[in-house]
Order: C-alpha cells, then sequence, then structure tokens
C-alpha cells in the first residue's frame, strides 16, 4: 500500500509539472478565428458520435475528452495519471480520445494514422496502448517510422491487408485532421488537453485536476 501511495504522488509530481509546460512546448502555429480555450466555438462538438470512447459509462456520467499526440513527451507522461484515473471512476466517467497531431513532430501523424486504421478493427485502444509504451523508442526522430507502427500491427493480430489499406486511404488522415481542426476550433494550444463536459480544464496542478474530476463524478 504504501508503495502505490508513493508511486500514485509521483505521478502527480511529473503529472502537474509537464503539463503546467505543455502549452508552450507543443503549440502549434495560430489559425485565423481560432479563439482560446476560454473562448471555445459552441458550434464545434468537444465530442463526436464516431469519437474513440475507452470508458462508457453510459447516460448522465461526466465525460472527459483528450486531446492528444501520441509523440508528445508530455502526454506520455500524463498517461500514467490517465490509466490512474480510469481506473479510479470506472463505470463513473465515461473517456474519450481525439486526435491532436503536433506539426513540429515528424511521426505524429503517422502514429495516428496507424492508430486509426487500427481502430476500424476495433483494436484502438490497443495501438493507442502500444503507442505510449513504445513511445521512447521512435519519438522525436525525423524518419517514417511506419514501417515500425506496421509490425506493432502485426503483432497485434491485425489483418495486414485491411491495415495497409486503411493506412493508404486519404479517408483515414482526414479523420484524424478532423479531429485537429475541431480541437483548433475548440481552443487547443497543446497537448494534452482535456474538456470536463464540455468545459476546458484548466490544470493548476494534478491535485486540482483529480478534484474537479472527482465532483464532475459525485455531482
Amino acid at each position: 500500500m504504501r508503495r502505490n501511495v508513493i508511486l500514485s504522488l509521483l505521478l502527480i509530481g511529473v503529472f502537474a509539472a509537464v503539463v503546467a509546460i505543455a502549452v508552450q512546448l507543443t503549440r502549434p502555429a495560430s489559425a485565423p478565428g481560432v479563439t482560446d480555450a476560454a473562448g471555445a466555438s459552441s458550434s464545434v462538438p468537444v465530442a463526436r458520435e464516431d469519437s474513440h470512447v475507452l470508458d462508457d459509462a453510459g447516460e448522465g456520467a461526466p465525460v472527459l475528452v483528450e486531446f492528444l499526440d501520441f509523440e508528445c513527451e508530455a502526454c506520455l507522461a500524463a498517461y500514467p495519471l490517465v490509466e490512474q484515473v480510469r481506473e479510479q471512476y470506472a463505470g463513473e466517467l465515461t473517456f474519450v480520445v481525439r486526435y491532436f497531431p503536433i506539426d513540429g513532430h515528424a511521426n505524429s501523424m503517422t502514429a495516428a494514422v496507424a492508430v486509426e486504421a487500427a481502430a476500424q478493427q476495433g483494436r484502438f485502444e490497443d495501438m493507442y496502448t502500444r503507442m505510449y509504451q513504445t513511445q521512447t523508442e521512435w519519438g522525436e526522430q525525423q524518419e517514417s517510422k511506419a514501417p515500425l507502427f506496421r509490425e506493432f500491427a502485426q503483432e497485434l493480430g491485425l489483418d495486414m491487408d485491411a491495415y495497409d489499406a486503411a493506412v493508404a486511404d486519404p479517408a483515414t488522415q482526414q479523420r484524424v485532421e478532423r479531429d485537429r481542426q475541431d480541437g483548433l476550433a475548440l481552443g487547443v494550444q497543446g497537448t494534452p488537453t482535456f474538456f470536463l463536459d464540455g468545459e476546458p480544464v484548466q490544470v493548476t496542478s494534478a491535485e486540482d485536476f483529480l478534484a474537479q474530476i472527482d465532483a464532475a463524478v459525485n455531482d
């Protein structure tokens, strides 16, 4: 028990440190007409009907949405705490993932396309998890890691003809890009960015982040 508590505190500390500077580190180029998070456009949905839902707590449950970049080190640092939240509030909190590849990351779009190709075979979470487990092996490199991501798909036992066709299909990247454009319209400026019940989560500390989720769940 003591070890778990210490580990949780360490994760919270790391999360607080990296998320506090994530926007500055991953801020994309500004787009015309994009508002900041506090003035997010109400005409753009925080989650769409086909958004990827990792946990569905049913109607009326609070909804946490994360815009992420699989090559983002801050997203990787936040990942253990996100998993802790998912476990702690299983059945009480719906968790939705949306893509937000950053232009400055050479393989962020390639990774998102690979995950989306896996999602078309019902394996979104498996590939999502694999990207985080291996980010230190392929992140921050300039050459395309598409062959490595294809190996991940093979290891997961995917239908490789279908996977290859999905990766080559422009519609797959367009699906990823739609998430990114929604994020820009909502005021997303870096990753990870979270929305809770449609409102941007202003992350001042990990403790505050957890408190906001707890309040939404217990409201």
